[in-house]
């Protein structure tokens, strides 16, 4: 669609839907961008002087649309609602905005995708540091930092690696995913499906559009997963945490752990796991899903394993701070439900002591699963937030505990108690609404408080 002098609606100012904004408006197009916010909340003054029409403080499901040549969604904008279904019925296209950044990629561009419930920007980021190893000089974005859309207004890249949500991928048509990952998947988002199955129908869009050579990529052990790769035109590969799986019927071949790492067996390659960024099992998954798309994008086995022994990790996910006196610091404020944590505590080895600090403002799920899972390998808590009286009451029958209130208190108490050898671990179950902004800011706040130990 040539967008020179056509109207378009953009449904949602955050971040996606302003930089959808600025790529219509560089490609000629009248935009009025709409939220519910009002529109001087937006952000979007610089793009409201080149002409841009803000509308905000309207429920964007009542929103009257009219008969705009195009309609442009954000991710967390249902499509769904009725402004939306009324806008369809009358011939409006509604594309999200991977669909509309997607149509001017530029010519030969390799898109490699990362979808999933859990593990999707840990993956994502490692694929893109190892496309970076392989020389593909990768553009690492879409749900994960950056959006494509902006990606798109600056010089152009041979390889595009997005992490890309179920939100995004309900509103994708036509955009071929040249090699697609999807990892797992478990309940989640069901306040905007219709039950698992529609879950899973926005999930497989990732290969909607794959041709014969492309790659699909599935995570062996999830029913799931292998049930939305059916039909897929790509070649398919898995990969498995159980060595010696025979591969699922359908897979062209699959990734399989070894000691100290996970090999290609339809390859005959091998390679090492060895960085603290990858520990644990649902981190050597990751690990192996990264390889494979990464591989069959022509990164050789010198820059994969260059790759994986090189990668850092993302902030606050299983993040190393420092060893200081014998002791390691591990920030995994993004941990922000009961079952980030148990994935947390299972990627330590046995026989490892923790000092786990815990609490903020809890999600309603119960805390005896994680209860159990500390027996044997917790050594105390350290509690704080709003939900610090309830774990207190789950955990002290079995473990010592520790109130402290707030995280300069738990830093403090957990520098006395742990001797050398031991990890503190901040995998908190809970959201950080109570005593911060978001889970970065209580991250970056318990890097600082380490940091600053003498």
């Amino acid at each position: 669609m040539d967008l020179g002098g056509r109207t378009v609606s953009v449904l949602g100012a955050g971040k996606s839907g302003l930089a959808a904004s600025e790529l219509l408006l560089s490609r000629g197009a009248a935009v009025t961008l709409w939220d519910e916010r009002p529109a001087e909340q937006f952000g979007a003054e610089a793009l409201a002087g080149r002409g841009v029409t803000l509308r905000g403080g309207v429920p964007l499901g009542s929103v009257e649309l009219g008969r705009p040549d195009l309609a442009v969604v954000s991710p967390g904008v249902p499509l769904r609602l009725p402004s939306i279904v009324r806008a369809r019925e009358r011939g409006v296209p509604i594309w999200g905005e991977i669909e509309l950044a997607a149509r001017y990629l530029p010519a030969g561009a390799l898109v490699l995708g990362v979808t999933g419930t859990n593990g999707k920007s840990t993956t994502t980021a490692l694929l893109g540091a190892l496309c970076q190893a392989g020389g593909l000089e990768p553009f690492v974005g879409g749900n994960l930092g950056t959006p494509l859309s902006r990606a798109v207004l600056e010089p152009p890249r041979r390889t595009y690696v997005l992490e890309l949500s179920s939100f995004q991928l309900e509103g994708v048509d036509t955009v071929r995913v040249h090699g697609a990952a999807v990892l797992n998947l478990t309940p989640d988002h069901l306040d905007r499906y219709d039950g698992m199955e529609d879950y899973a129908g926005a999930k497989a869009r990732i290969f909607r559009s794959q041709e014969p050579g492309d790659v699909a990529v599935v995570n062996a052990d999830d029913p799931w997963t292998l049930r939305m790769v059916d039909g897929a035109r790509a070649s398919r590969f898995g990969f498995t945490l159980r060595p010696g799986l025979p591969a699922p019927a359908g897979l062209a071949g699959t990734a399989e752990p070894t000691e100290g790492g996970f090999q290609l067996g339809f390859a005959g390659l091998r390679f090492r796991v060895g960085s603290r960024a990858l520990r644990g099992g649902h981190n050597l998954a990751n690990a192996m899903a990264a390889t494979l798309l990464a591989f069959h994008a022509g990164v050789g086995p010198e820059a994969l394993q260059s790759g994986l022994d090189g990668f850092p990790g993302l902030p606050h996910r299983l993040e190393s701070i420092r060893t200081f006196e014998g002791v390691e610091w591990v920030n995994d404020s993004k941990a922000t439900n009961v079952d980030a944590v148990l994935t947390a505590l299972a990627a330590f080895p046995p026989g490892q002591r923790l000092w786990l600090i815990a609490g903020g403002k809890g999600k309603g799920a119960p805390y005896r699963p994680l209860v159990e899972a500390s027996v044997g390998k917790v050594a105390g808590v350290l509690t704080v937030g709003q939900d610090a009286p309830l774990l207190n009451a789950e955990f002290s029958p079995v473990l010592p505990v520790y109130p402290c209130e707030t995280l300069d208190r738990a830093v403090a108490r957990a520098r006395a108690l742990a001797r050398r050898g031991d990890v503190v671990l901040l995998s908190p179950a809970c959201a950080s609404y109570d005593q911060f902004r978001n889970f970065e800011h209580r991250g970056d706040t318990f890097r600082a408080l380490v940091e600053g130990l003498t």
